[in-house]
């Protein structure tokens, strides 16, 4: 064999050698390599992916169904409407039955909520429709006779009484103590707290806890999807929807250790009422939000029960949206209609209410308290909303102590917390005349002011709550 064959015979075998491993090394990486999972679009995907992707997609509308809050005209029956709803392939979730005719119906259909609302609107038979929107707390993250609280928080309270700490003015608060030698609240008068619950459990908040006395039934919910009876020992819970109103955010009992942390047990802070009841009403969850639907349920339980025999009086509502909605305006109305007074958190948008309206605070009724926040030294605070005609008194606002979660304390500020002082100051006044009626306790409220400068121009009675006054006291 010459040297050339040699060279070609070598050169073809090196050839076939490097063949063979490369489709080796080929072989090695399909067995290693794990294909990337197609879309459910892809028609490579296999029949168990499919299904799992269908089952998940399925999930996902069923938890983002578009909810809509629909009231028929008057006449309407009932039936009709379901009649109506199965038409259009709609689902009737829940009744609100304090108000004729007003309906929260979930779509079936995959539709957003505008569309839904909009296929409402064009019936004949149907007053309004709205969408159920979202609702978040109103917070910022973050010489005479007199009665002192022997609290060990007490003095940190300038709220209630101001002798010019870390910097504030002497005497910018709500006069707590002189109010406070009349009378320090009773636990004959009932407060909803419509928040995200309360820590019932404080030690400082649990002697003022409302429980629901024995003589009165636990709460029927007219929710379709309800099981029955909901044992509401002390409060609802909308986010459930059962009967333990127990705090997860902390908001809800910041609030009501405000309107009612138990006074002069040497622990903790003093509520603007030592002694009164807390109702706890639960509909925001964990992060401070929640609809206006459940918001309406949570009113709508507070109605029933006071038709139940509750003396419920007062709702403290330290939330709001800058989007209107009539049903939660209708029932708030009704709620008035009742005798129970709606006091309400103005907002932290540093705007005017009266151009910007801020809901449920800037609702023309009867039985509403738009709020504003003050600083330590008697100014408005800088977040806080106000409105010469639609905001209507002012309160403390910032560096508020108050309960919170563990059995702890926190400071916080937001018109949030100012809410719940004039809440407080309404129901001491309702311990001296329980049967006081609501025109004449919203009238009293808006009276017992200390005229600031700050404020003139800025809410209705230019003023700043003064409890003393309100309980006769100066």
């Amino acid at each position: 064999m010459s040297r050339n064959n040699i060279w070609a015979h070598l050169a073809i075998a090196l050839v076939l050698v490097l063949v063979a491993a490369f489709a080796g090394q080929i072989a090695r990486w399909r067995r290693n390599w794990t294909p990337v999972k197609q879309s459910s679009s892809s028609p490579e995907t296999s029949r168990d992916s499919d299904e799992s992707e269908e089952s998940s997609s399925d999930d996902q509308r069923d938890e983002h169904k578009a909810e809509v809050l629909v009231r028929f005209r008057a006449g309407v029956t009932q039936e009709a409407i379901e009649k109506i709803a199965q038409k259009l392939n709609d689902e009737i979730e829940d009744r609100i039955e304090a108000i004729d005719g007003l309906d929260v119906i979930e779509d079936e259909n995959g539709k957003d909520a505008e569309s839904v609302v909009a296929q409402y609107r064009a019936l004949p038979e149907v007053e309004y429709a709205e969408a159920n929107s979202e609702i978040k707390l109103d917070h910022e993250d973050a010489g005479r006779k007199h009665v002192h609280a022997d609290d060990e928080l007490f003095f940190r309270q300038w709220g209630l009484f101001n002798s010019g700490q870390n910097g504030g003015r002497a005497g910018a608060d709500i006069s707590a103590m002189r109010a406070w030698a009349v009378t320090t609240g009773s636990d004959k008068t009932v407060v909803a707290v419509l928040d995200s619950g309360v820590d019932y459990t404080h030690p400082d908040l649990a002697n003022n806890i409302w429980t629901r006395p024995p003589i009165i039934k636990a709460y029927q919910d007219d929710d379709l999807t309800s099981d029955g009876p909901i044992d509401d020992v002390h409060g609802f819970n909308l986010v459930e929807d059962n009967g333990d109103p127990i705090d997860d955010n902390g908001h809800g009992t910041h609030c009501a250790g405000i309107i009612g942390a138990e006074g002069g047990n040497g622990l903790g802070v003093a509520g603007v009422n030592w002694n009164v009841k807390i109702m706890p009403l639960k509909f925001m969850d964990e992060n401070g939000l929640g609809t206006t639907k459940d918001a309406i349920e949570a009113i709508n339980y507070v109605i029933d029960r006071k038709r139940a025999g509750v003396n419920v009086r007062i709702i403290s509502a330290s939330w709001g949206s800058t989007i209107k909605s009539r049903a939660l305006e209708d029932v708030i109305r009704k709620a008035g209609e009742e005798g129970i007074l709606f006091v309400a958190a103005a907002g932290n948008s540093s705007s005017d209410n009266d151009r910007a309206p801020h809901y449920p605070a800037s609702y023309d009724l009867g039985n509403v308290i738009s709020v504003a926040a003050v600083n330590r030294s008697d100014q408005l605070a800088s977040f806080s909303n106000f409105g010469a005609k639609s905001v209507h008194v002012a309160a403390p606002g910032e560096e508020i102590l108050s309960t919170w979660l563990e059995h702890d304390f926190r400071e916080l500020k937001g018109t949030s917390m100012a809410t719940p002082f004039v809440s407080g100051v309404a129901a001491l006044i309702l311990s001296q005349n329980p049967n006081l009626p609501l025109s004449d306790l919203r009238a009293k409220l808006l009276k017992s002011v200390d005229p600031i400068p700050s404020l003139k121009g800025k809410v209705s009675s230019g003023g700043r709550i003064n409890a003393a006054k309100a309980v006769g006291a100066e």
